[in-house]
């Protein structure tokens, strides 16, 4: 049975007038609460509905949208309020760049998978996804009532939504076609591995069977549609230059970021030969063979980094912080041949402790959770990522200059080492959008152009972070940019003497995750 007309139609006709000017810090918060309200599809039967006709509604009605946070005088109010309605913009710009370019429901079958067995370290999953995640990763067994209710809901949700999916997938982007399989195949592994934990639950065990059949079913579909797709799957120059002013709020253009990647690429690979040069003379630095060997060299390096924090006063401390400091997404194993961030973790955690402050990002969010409600949730479109990829990426520069490496000089090698991976991906990213190379180039690219060899075009890293860029316009690029971001900030800082690190930590915990050209209004000082 199809449901009445929903509340965000009703709303788009509110009369503008009844917004008030100058605009309110409760005005916002409104807009801001019945504008997520809308922007979640429409539901039939409680499946989400991502049909021709319902999302032709809705790109009907957003003009309406737009139109009433235009009409928000901020023009007088506080900055964090102004960076308000331009992040709530910033995202309602996001769902317009969605109906007229990259449609995920038309385009993408990996759109349609909905069943996660893995964290992810960022505020929202990376990309987009169909509005119906069942995150089994965060089930704890045996399931409470609850718990098995929602989980019951949200597997039912998984044949029907698979099946509205081979009626709304129209696109001939070959690249989103070919590598969906991953990623439903992926699903149907989350899936097998939740069988036997729901075994003695005969609604859950069926539920879960459904399900796998259905995934089955859709991966053999798409793996025939698939062989028939031949289009390309960037969104082109235009668009991705109209997305980065209006949706990622980055100061660039498209070609700005190809000089920044190839300039970061070289500094990186140029830095990192006079690192190897100095070092000459250091014996080699060996990975970690064992889980009981890593983890003695993690407890280590959490204790040095924790300490190192604490005794330069570089941040207001409190005591869930360490625990965050030491979280290890996905444990390590040591079983060669490694991954590309296994390779570094198994030589050093130490730089990629500096990274996973992602988790001390996450953990600031449910400990001090912004007043400003526009804050408390994650920016849609993956937003955030100049600030939480592009900050941790400058972290582990940063820190090293700050004095944390002294006595690992080899350990700064892998700093460069990782910059030059996140440089040479991000051209990828680039270049895949304006449709000069296809996903597989970009990866022979990324595996080619990374120093050492470590990211192998036989692994998993090397496509599937490629898969990412070409969902998400931009994301490879917010490692590097944001880092750049950071720099401009960090000048700001420091512009009559020493950067006053405290100040900076705190800054961005305060700050929530925001994009970085927004926090880096916010923190400048003032003329």
């Amino acid at each position: 049975m199809r449901l009445s007309a929903p509340l965000w139609l009703a709303l788009t006709l509110l009369p503008l007038s009844s917004l008030a000017a100058p605009a309110t810090p409760q005005d916002v918060a409104t807009l801001f609460s019945q504008w997520r309200d809308f922007q979640r599809p429409p539901r039939v039967d409680g499946i989400p509905d991502y049909s021709a006709k319902a999302m032709a509604a809705q790109a009907r009605a957003l003009p309406r949208w737009l139109a009433r946070v235009d009409a928000l005088d901020v023009s007088g109010a506080p900055l964090p309020l102004q960076n308000d309605v331009k992040l709530v913009r910033a995202e309602m710009k996001g769902l317009d760049f969605d109906h007229r370019v990259l449609s995920p429901w038309t385009r993408d079958p990996a759109f349609y998978v909905t069943v996660f067995d893995e964290q992810s370290d960022q505020p929202a999953r990376e990309t987009e996804w169909a509005d119906a995640a069942v995150e089994l990763w965060a089930l704890k067994f045996p399931l409470s009532p609850e718990a098995e209710h929602d989980l019951l809901a949200g597997l039912r949700v998984v044949p029907p939504l698979l099946a509205q999916a081979k009626k709304n997938l129209t696109g001939k982007g070959k690249d989103l076609w070919r590598m969906a399989l991953r990623i439903i195949g992926e699903q149907k592994a989350a899936l097998i591995a939740l069988a036997p934990k729901v075994a003695s639950n005969a609604e859950l065990s069926a539920a879960v069977k459904a399900a796998m059949a259905a995934t089955e079913d859709y991966g053999r579909w798409v793996e025939q549609q698939a062989a028939t797709k031949t289009g390309p799957s960037g969104v082109g120059r235009a668009n991705y230059d109209w997305y980065l002013a209006n949706v990622a709020l980055i100061p660039y253009t498209h070609a700005q970021l190809v000089t920044l990647m190839e300039r970061e690429l070289g500094r990186a690979k140029g830095t990192l030969a006079l690192e190897e040069l100095k070092n000459r003379a250091l014996p080699p630095q060996l990975p970690a063979t064992t889980v009981e060997e890593h983890q003695r060299r993690l407890d280590e390096v959490v204790k040095i980094w924790t300490r190192f924090l604490r005794e330069n006063d570089f941040i207001t401390w409190e005591g869930w912080m360490g625990p965050a400091l030491a979280i290890l997404p996905g444990g390590f194993n040591p079983k060669p041949p490694l991954e590309f961030f296994s390779e570094v973790e198994a030589r050093d955690p130490l730089p990629l402790r500096l990274h996973m402050w992602h988790f001390m990002d996450l953990a600031m969010l449910a400990h001090h959770p912004p007043a400003d409600p526009v804050r408390t949730r994650p920016a849609l479109y993956n937003i955030f990522a100049t600030r939480t990829e592009g900050f941790a990426t400058a972290l582990e520069e940063l820190m090293m200059h700050a004095g944390l490496y002294e006595g690992r000089p080899r350990s700064r090698e892998l700093v460069y080492v990782m910059l030059g991976q996140r440089a040479a991906r991000a051209l990828g990213d680039l270049h895949m959008h304006d449709n000069t190379w296809t996903l597989e180039q970009a990866s022979e690219f990324a595996s080619r152009e990374t120093p050492r060899g470590w990211l192998r075009l036989d692994g998993r890293t090397v496509r599937g972070e490629q898969q990412i860029f070409l969902r998400r316009p931009s994301y490879g690029t917010t490692y590097i940019v944001g880092k750049a971001m950071t720099d401009e900030l960090i000048g700001r800082m420091s512009r009559n003497g020493p950067l006053p690190m405290k100040a900076l930590l705190d800054g961005l915990n305060r700050t929530g995750l925001l994009p970085m050209s927004l926090v880096v209004e916010e923190l400048s000082p003032r003329p």
